[in-house]
């Protein structure tokens, strides 16, 4: 029989419904129970794109012995973190205390009353890996529960009283003001770490980093930085090596989630859509950086049109919004669940591809061009990558670069149709409003700037999608949407995100609605996740479901700090509308996280790229008389990362006290800063010469 998890609609919670455990959603009931029995609570949190989460299903949810042990010992309670962002970062938290390292799937022995004391991620059935076996750890929990209590009460009054000493990591006695100077700063540190040779930060396993790119990008941009040459090497190389390797999907565009390897060759096969969504503007700001003509600028709008087509193609959800990921497994040609069956290639599969649609001659290029070989370059099948240049690999065969363009272009198409036919990964088809938030900045920026119309369409109908059906009567925002149900009180990414999201999507359309929606978000989130002690906002609202401690997130990890969201977007918007009081409002979130700027700006990247905003100086250019949108396009070819832009189409709605009496016959630019402008410049050539 199914058990309590038939009646969600996380896909993640839905794969484990028919599992002989018996597992609870997180709730007062679950809580209610553990407390009734007087047992721990077993709390385990993944994802459904998740390959681990998977193998512990697999390996212990479905064992029938173990089952057993976690059902008479304890309230077993599974969280999708996609779902609970607030439960899932808490609880992260306590693990890595409590075990040195964190990750999912995560596993976290609670009391009664939800206070962690014991906690790791994966554990195999039995010992192996150097790991304690699952079913052993339940019985050493389970004993240490009936007899040493007080050993177990202390653990978890310890932790409980760490995390809500780390809750609120912000000392307010050290708050400053952002300056121009910590982009170089920052800079300074990120080349530091730098990997000269592979690009990325660190050593394996490497992760985009997007918003760190876009700090050197920023920094490479400021001409009297010492960094500047140095800062533009290590982010295009970056750049290259990921676009290059196999974290990129070279036949359907797109990102995996991180790579395995040094070299970008290995990734971790999921798709996330908050992958797509950081990494867009990071080539797009690149490509605005570099001079026409560079061949990285050609790469980088490949990436650029190909990842917004992939996004188009398989991540719409039901209703025009964004899914949220797609898995790391999918069935091989045996019917066996497999990570990245469907990415990988033999020898033979590809000859075989090509011959089977008359295009057998080409394949000596593309083997040459994708690296695959007989023994492969991945426990013996190839992952496609690039590991040199057209022209290279063209000398290398005696044929004109012209020729291997030909023959390339047409065996992608072929191999593209070829795996078609293969078993596709599942797909979450969750909305995420955060995860939407990121896409729909992303796509109404990038297709406005390289002309990809079609993407900003699609980020209007995303952004009609959330608010139509992501608010509660009051106007509130909810976190999550799937099956027809929108569940789950937004935290303060959904907020920040959803009005940059609606900013960048006012800027490619000059709707003037977009700015009147997110003023009505920007004022519920200062209504709700404000802090009038500490200066940043919470994470969580203040009608939120009570947790042991109600943290700020003010770190970077695989997604922006929701403090450096709503400085970004706070700024952004008020520029639009000439709100002083929002602009405001962002600078004091930029100075209550200024202590974090300064000592780690490596965890900081999105609070960065906002004080680069804030400290430009900020400007605001309208366009007036630009009927072919040529000087439009113009500006949006050229990085410009403290900048927004408006024009007078339509009603100028929030945009009024900008727009009002800003009218011309022919292109005309009105450089502003804060609301004051400078006298008009007419013409296209003229009004880029007086923006330089």
């Amino acid at each position: 029989m199914p058990n309590r998890l038939a009646d969600e609609t996380s896909p993640y919670l839905l794969q484990h419904k028919d599992n002989p455990v018996d597992w609870w959603p997180w709730g007062e009931a679950a809580l209610a129970e553990a407390r009734r029995r007087e047992v721990p609570i077993f709390l385990s949190v993944g994802y459904s794109a998740c390959h681990w989460c998977h193998v512990m299903e697999h390996e212990s949810f479905e064992n029938e012995a173990i089952a057993a042990v976690m059902n008479e010992h304890f309230v077993n309670i599974k969280v999708d973190r996609e779902e609970r962002p607030d439960i899932d970062a808490l609880y992260m938290t306590a693990v890595q205390l409590m075990a040195g390292q964190g990750g999912w799937p995560m596993s976290v022995f609670l009391t009664p009353d939800a206070r962690p004391f014991f906690g790791g991620t994966y554990w195999p059935p039995t010992a192996k890996f150097g790991r304690p076996g699952f079913r052993e750890v339940l019985l050493h929990i389970h004993d240490a529960w009936t007899s040493r209590r007080e050993e177990v009460e202390q653990a978890a009054t310890g932790s409980t009283d760490a995390l809500t000493r780390l809750a609120d990591p912000l000392d307010a006695t050290q708050q400053s003001p952002v300056t121009a100077s910590l982009i170089g700063e920052a800079a300074a540190a990120l080349l530091a770490v730098a990997d000269r040779a592979e690009g990325g930060f660190g050593a394996a396993p490497k992760f985009p980093h997007p918003m760190d790119i876009r700090v050197l990008l920023r920094a490479a941009a400021t001409t009297e930085s010492p960094q500047a040459d140095d800062a533009l090497a290590v982010a295009t190389l970056t750049l290259d090596k990921m676009a290059a390797g196999g974290l990129y999907d070279h036949l359907g565009g797109g990102f995996h989630r991180y790579s395995t390897d040094a070299r970008w060759l290995v990734p971790h096969f999921e798709k996330m859509l908050y992958d797509q969504a950081l990494l867009l503007p990071a080539y797009l700001e690149a490509w605005q950086l570099l001079p026409a003509g560079d061949n990285r600028r050609v790469r980088y709008e490949e990436v650029i049109r190909e990842t917004l087509d992939y996004l188009e193609r398989e991540m719409i959800a039901p209703g025009g919004a964004y899914a949220a990921t797609q898995d790391a497994d999918s069935f091989d040609e045996h019917g066996h669940s497999e990570e990245g069956a469907f990415f990988v290639w033999t020898r033979e599969d590809v000859l075989q591809a090509l011959s089977d649609v008359g295009l057998g001659d080409a394949f000596e290029a593309v083997a040459a061009f994708y690296d695959i070989t007989e023994a492969g370059n991945w426990e013996g099948k190839t992952i496609l990558n690039r590991p040199h240049a057209l022209a290279e690999v063209a000398g290398d065969l005696g044929e004109t670069p012209e020729v291997v363009r030909d023959h390339l272009m047409a065996a992608r198409a072929a191999l593209f149709e070829a795996r078609a036919a293969r078993q596709p990964p599942g797909r979450d088809e969750k909305v995420l409003t955060s995860w939407n938030g990121l896409m729909i900045a992303a796509a109404a920026r990038c297709g406005a700037a390289v002309g990809q119309f079609e993407a900003v369409e699609r980020a209007a109908r995303a952004a009609d999608f959330l608010w139509e059906n992501l608010r509660r009567d009051d106007g509130r925002l909810l976190h999550c949407f799937k099956d027809g149900r929108a569940r789950f009180d937004a935290a303060l990414d959904d907020y920040a995100a959803f009005i940059e999201g609606l900013c960048e999507l006012y800027q490619a359309t000059f709707e003037s609605r977009r700015l009147t929606q997110a003023l009505e978000l920007a004022e519920t989130m200062r209504e709700q996740f404000s802090d009038p002690e500490g200066g940043a906002f919470f994470y969580t609202g203040r009608d939120h479901e009570e947790l042991i401690a109600r943290r700020k997130d003010v770190q970077d990890n695989a997604v922006p700090s929701a403090s450096g969201l709503a400085a970004t977007a706070l700024l952004k918007l008020g520029l639009l509308t000439g709100r002083g009081d929002l602009i405001d409002r962002g600078e004091a979130e930029l100075a209550a996280l200024s202590p974090l700027l300064s000592r780690h700006p490596q965890a900081a990247g999105q609070a960065l790229i906002a004080a680069a905003l804030l400290t430009g100086p900020a400007r605001e250019l309208v366009v007036a008389g630009d009927r072919d949108g040529q000087l439009l396009d113009e500006l949006r070819r050229r990085f410009l990362p403290a900048v927004v832009l408006l024009s007078p189409v339509g009603d100028p709605g929030p945009a009024d006290a900008l727009l009002i009496g800003k009218t011309a016959d022919e292109p005309t630019l009105f450089i502003c800063e804060r609301g004051t402008c400078r006298a008009p410049v007419a013409g296209v050539e003229a009004a880029l010469a007086a923006l330089d």
